[in-house]
């Protein structure tokens, strides 16, 4: 039992060292694999370093090779270029030594040319000299011829010839009397008039005259800034779009708008009070307002003539002569509305007419349709008169419409007891006190005429003229005119403005010469 037991140890041992070595071994020789396999990597891997590396000193010869490449044409076009400024250079400094050449010749021609005329003038100056000393020699010769022929000095001929102008002069200062009497009496009853009107001109009321500008009121003045837009951009959108002159200055909170046109006036007053309303003040809002507001003025302009028609009662007309109507009031005609003096016209044609046995209607059609063509005279060339003469014939408006149209002007004669009525109503509301005003454009140029007539009259300084162009004074110079020069001048001026100026009534030239003497106590 015991050997046996021995004998399984004793094998059991063997194989155990038998199992040792064989591992051992098989571990050995996979080590030996693996260490093949490590030296073939690294083997691939320094190949695969030194072509890298020689691919990349490939690329940096390339490279340097491109750069010095690049450099030489650099260097080359420098050189062209600096070439060429050496040309420039020495072709401008060739230029300039031609320039300063020609130059200082024309200055050696100048001061010759100088000299010469210098020469000239000294004997010119000689010769004068001795002209004048030649006639003041002469006049004293003539004197003593007509001292000896006359049998009188030289001051005895002056004190006899100024007797005789004093002798005439006397029936130019009664005239002058008189004429100061007339006038005051002339001043006296103009003034009476022109109390009278100013008084019977308050019944026009808020017709008598339109203005040439609408205020727009504003809550702030820095809404200005916004309206100005930047750089200008707005205000110049809203007056090319609205057609107007917008005028932004130190007024407070207000701008003005500015147009001989009603219409365009009115359009672009309520534009702008609809624009600082919403806020938004830009190009494209200023244009989408302004189309909104003057399809409402269309619209507007037509309902006022459909109701000026229907409370009239003169019967149905056409809507485009509706719209016309409506349209003057818009209008003016010497700084009177045209669509109150059209309804003026009208009422007043129609009582005349009823007076004299006439159709009312028909007087009254016709006095509001007379001046119609002025609604047209802003947008076609003509005049009023044919305008609507045109227009009414397109409607088939009555015959006694187009004779009054044409007759109150004195087109045609009047063939009607209507039209004589339209005639006489139209004379009426235009002649009222208040009603028009003159034309200021006539009147400034009258007054700026007379003033240059004045001023072009030797040793006048200053010229005004003033009491609304009735009066210009005139002041001279002290040292170049003397007391007696400034009667003749007054006369002189007075014959000029005579031959060149259409005016009422008189004009007084009022001459003024004034000396002074300043010394300062020191």
């Amino acid at each position: 039992m015991f050997n046996e037991i021995l004998i399984g140890g004793s094998v059991a041992t063997i194989s155990g060292l038998f199992g040792f070595f064989i591992s051992k071994k098989i571990t050995h020789a996979n080590f030996d694999v693996f260490v093949d396999k490590a030296k073939a990597k690294a083997s691939a891997i320094e190949n695969e370093a030194q072509h890298l590396l020689h691919k990349s000193n490939l690329r940096a010869q390339e490279i340097e090779f491109e750069a010095k490449k690049e450099f030489d044409s650099v260097k080359e076009r420098a050189k062209v270029h600096l070439s060429q400024r050496e040309d420039d250079v020495s072709k401008k400094e060739q230029s300039f030594k031609r320039y300063k050449q020609n130059e200082e010749k024309r200055l050696r021609d100048e001061v010759r040319v100088l000299e010469a005329k210098k020469i000239d003038l000294d004997r010119n100056e000689k010769s004068l000299e001795a002209l004048k000393k030649r006639y003041e020699e002469k006049i004293d010769e003539a004197l003593h011829a007509v001292e000896n022929s006359a049998g009188m000095t030289q001051d005895e001929a002056k004190k006899v010839l100024l007797e005789s102008i004093e002798e005439k002069s006397r029936a130019d200062v009664a005239h002058i009397v008189r004429r100061y009497e007339n006038e005051a009496r002339v001043e006296a009853k103009k003034k009476a008039n022109y109390i009278l009107a100013q008084a019977t001109s308050r019944y026009a009321g808020e017709f008598a005259s339109e203005r040439l500008t609408n205020i727009v009121h504003l809550e702030d003045d820095e809404l200005k800034g916004r309206i100005i837009g930047k750089e200008g951009r707005n205000i110049k959108a809203l007056e090319t779009l609205l057609g107007v002159d917008i005028i932004i200055d130190d007024t407070p909170n207000a701008i003005l708008v500015s147009s001989f046109n009603l219409y365009r006036r009115a359009i672009a007053t309520k534009t702008l009070q609809l624009l600082i309303e919403d806020g938004r003040i830009q190009p494209a809002r200023i244009e989408e307002i302004f189309e909104k507001v003057s399809e409402e003025f269309e619209d507007k302009i037509l309902s006022e003539g459909e109701e000026l028609i229907s409370d009239m009662d003169i019967g149905s007309m056409h809507p485009e002569l509706i719209k016309l109507i409506g349209k003057l009031r818009y209008r003016a005609s010497y700084g009177q509305n045209a669509l109150a003096h059209t309804i003026e016209v009208a009422y007043l044609a129609g009582i005349m007419a009823s007076e004299m046995g006439g159709d009312v209607r028909l007087a009254k059609r016709a006095g509001l349709l007379h001046d119609i063509g002025k609604s047209l005279t802003h947008e076609s060339d003509g005049n009023h008169v044919d305008l609507g003469v045109e227009v009414c014939n397109r409607y088939n408006e009555h015959s006694v419409v187009i004779n009054a149209i044409y007759a109150h002007h004195g087109h045609e004669d009047m063939n009607s007891i209507e039209c004589a009525a339209v005639c006489a109503a139209d004379a009426l509301s235009a002649a009222r006190p208040g009603a028009r005003r003159e034309v200021l454009e006539s009147f400034l140029k009258r007054v700026t005429l007379i003033e240059e007539i004045a001023s072009g009259f030797s040793g006048v300084r200053q010229a005004y003229a003033i009491n609304a162009g009735r009066e210009v004074r005139v002041i001279v110079n002290a040292t170049l005119v003397n007391d007696d020069e400034s009667v003749l001048i007054s006369k002189e001026i007075a014959k000029e403005i005579e031959e060149k100026v259409q005016y009422p009534g008189e004009i007084k030239v009022n001459v003024i010469r004034e000396s002074r003497a300043v010394e300062y106590a020191k």
